[in-house]
């Protein structure tokens, strides 16, 4: 199992692809939006991320307000999922929960707490080694 892992830093604005590989993938199976997890899990030690969402295979994003880690359709007004293009609008639209599962494939964390080293010095590695490639 891999999560591709957005991690968003929210000092500079900047957004940072990373992955968790098996067998740290799974300590982020059951996590729900919002809690805390540790950031060695994506190789980012002393660090401590939020999670912020999600999505899965085809597409579907996570919601906070969803129990469970199922797709389901619900009614929105806005938020994750749905964009309403005129005042009131509603409409039925299938999301998933806030739970963690095999099922999901993308997740969106924030950085809570900082580490000694700031993110970059974990990044440059993985960057020089593409480009000599």
């Amino acid at each position: 199992m891999v999560f591709k892992v957005v991690v968003a830093d929210p000092e500079t604005g900047k957004g940072y692809p990373l992955e968790a590989r098996e067998p740290d993938a799974r300590k982020l199976v059951g996590l729900r939006i919002g809690d805390k997890f540790d950031g060695a899990v994506v190789g980012l030690p002393s660090y401590e991320l939020q999670l912020t969402g999600g999505t899965d295979e085809d597409g579907f994003p996570m919601r906070p307000d969803i129990y469970g880690p199922g797709r389901t359709s619900v009614l929105l007004a806005g938020g994750p999922g749905f964009s309403p293009r005129r005042r009131g609008e509603r409409r039925r639209k299938r999301v998933r929960g806030s739970r963690i599962s095999d099922a999901i494939v993308q997740v969106n964390a924030k950085i809570v707490k900082r580490g000694e080293k700031p993110i970059e010095e974990f990044l440059l590695p993985k960057e020089a080694e593409a480009k000599a490639t």
